[in-house]
């Protein structure tokens, strides 16, 4: 189960430098989680300041 990223996202980046396996990425409008490379860490749950992150 991937995490994803819904459009109360500030685009702050605070959850891409978080990733450890970097599979986060700007999109068209905000911040983007790749489902494929995602392993579940949590990690840019804790990092985002406007609780954009959620599991899918």
């Amino acid at each position: 189960m991937a995490y994803v990223i819904n459009d109360d996202c500030i685009s702050c980046g605070s959850c891409e430098g978080e990733c450890p396996v970097e599979a986060i990425s700007m999109g068209d409008e905000h911040y983007v989680i790749d489902a494929d490379l995602c392993t579940d860490c949590g990690t840019c749950v804790d990092a985002c300041p406007v609780e954009a992150i959620h599991a899918e």
